[in-house]
């Protein structure tokens, strides 16, 4: 027998003997894993994902149950695909789910070190959470470029435009200007730049030089970011400057306390997470709402009707408004339930081995929350698959994480309101030519964000 027949041999038998093990460990007696398919050597369930994990995971637990357990090249997963079981990992034992699983491609620029997503829970990620949570977004010239649009005849990128309002308002907050021209290709290039991360970052294994790739990104958005910190920074020695009342005036105030954990590269990094994670989410989500409407005409005259019998028809619409429109609300609750801005929400990995409803997740093992699948429930949803925002009408069911059968992600949530009613009380929308509701593409392009894989184009026109 020759070299590579005696090489063949005992890979065969190590990958047999690799798959009889796993099986025998995972139907162990008391303290066994969560049932799942058997993985194959080296690679695990890798085969079982494909290019939209939400989905597979989704059909694989129709098969193995809503707790399950899947190898991912060398790291242990806990998929979790119930409301049920979300509630018993995201609250009832949130202490042993409290840290995260970094993905490799986050290693970039020491991101997972530094980042206020990703840091476990601590001192530190607890201090950081506070400063983002205390300064409030507010919404400013969304109608103004849509107008320009409108008046030329011109179609709307709704994603691009929704990205560029939230980029815009994120860096009049953080930096009292503009980061962004209405008309320049850096709204662009800052998309794309944003989608790279969220696409590099939801890939679990370093292959084909995904950090490599990543730390391009994430570079090109820190030197971004790093100049305006800068530049301020030698405005705050002039003789005479007048301090600002935006966020990073207040960072860089902190900054200065010597016993405070927030120091320059803290800062760096923590507004690398608020202009990724806070555009990107939000964009994605506004434009999932208007292709839901625009896919459902009946839906989007039922929301302007209410803006109008509300609102009245030559006004603006106000953040107070909002909670005078359950029907907006709706919309934007059924789009979250369909469409949730992070799938398979930010991967949680167990600190000690904990027991989930009979099964132990061991410690250090990934646990990923599936919330598209829990969104799409036949259990708990009556025609799952279909936009339907009557179902919350009268529903108590609230947007914040307190039901775990509708969990979103992140803040941005009164932006997207107010930009959505925006956006429908001003204009009537059409698709572009050669586009109708029936063959409209509503494919899903996978991330850490959910993507709509096709850009939404529409054409204003003046109520």
């Amino acid at each position: 027998m020759d070299l590579f027949s005696c090489l063949l041999c005992l890979l065969v038998a190590w990958a047999s003997i690799y798959i009889v093990v796993s099986a025998r460990r995972r139907k162990s007696g008391a303290g066994k894993l969560p049932p799942g398919p058997v993985p194959f050597p080296i690679i695990g369930n890798l085969l079982n994902i494909g290019n939209k994990p939400h989905e597979s995971l989704a059909n694989l637990a129709k098969i193995h149950g809503p707790v399950m357990t899947l190898e991912l090249g060398c790291v242990t997963t806990v998929v979790i695909t119930s409301a049920t079981m979300a509630k018993e990992v995201l609250q009832k034992k949130d202490q042993s789910f409290c840290s995260r699983t970094i993905p490799d491609a986050l290693r970039a620029h020491n991101h997972n070190q530094l980042s206020v997503v990703w840091l476990p829970a601590s001192t530190k990620w607890r201090t950081l959470r506070k400063i983002c949570n205390s300064h409030i977004f507010t919404i400013q010239d969304l109608l103004a470029n849509v107008k320009q649009r409108c008046q030329a005849g011109d179609v709307v990128d709704i994603g691009q435009e929704a990205f560029r309002t939230t980029l815009n308002l994120l860096s009049n907050t953080i930096f009292c200007v503009d980061l962004v021209e209405p008309s320049s290709d850096s709204v662009q290039e800052f998309k794309e730049l944003v989608r790279n991360m969220m696409e590099e970052a939801a890939i679990k294994i370093d292959p084909q030089g995904i950090r490599r790739r990543t730390a391009i990104h994430f570079g090109k958005m820190i030197e971004v970011l790093d100049k305006m910190v800068k530049q301020r920074l030698r405005s705050r020695q002039v003789q005479g400057w007048m301090a600002s009342s935006d966020v990073l005036h207040i960072l860089l105030t902190i900054s200065e306390d010597s016993n405070n954990v927030l120091d320059i590269t803290n800062i760096d990094q923590l507004l690398l997470d608020l202009f990724a994670a806070g555009t990107d989410t939000t964009s994605n989500t506004l434009e999932w709402a208007m292709a839901e409407l625009l896919h459902k005409p009946e839906t989007l005259r039922r929301v302007q009707v209410e803006l109008l019998q509300t609102i009245g028809k030559d006004k603006l619409v106000k953040e107070s408004d909002i909670a005078q429109l359950p029907y907006l609300q709706a919309v934007v609750k059924e789009t979250f339930r369909l469409h949730p801005a992070v799938p398979l929400l930010l991967p949680r990995k167990a600190e000690v081995d904990t027991d989930i409803c009979g099964f132990i997740v061991p410690k250090d093992a990934q646990v990923l929350v599936n919330v598209w699948a829990i969104g799409r429930d036949p259990n708990l949803w009556e025609n799952p698959n279909s936009f339907m925002p009557e179902r919350f009408l009268g529903s108590n069911m609230d947007v914040r994480g307190q039901n775990f059968e509708l969990i979103p992600f992140g803040a941005g949530i009164r932006m997207i309101h107010l930009m959505l009613a925006s956006l429908l009380h001003s204009y009537d929308w059409k698709l572009e030519d050669g586009v109708t509701p029936e063959n409209m593409n509503m494919e899903e392009k996978f991330g850490v964000t959910l993507q709509k894989a096709q850009p939404l184009r529409a054409l204003p026109t003046l109520v």
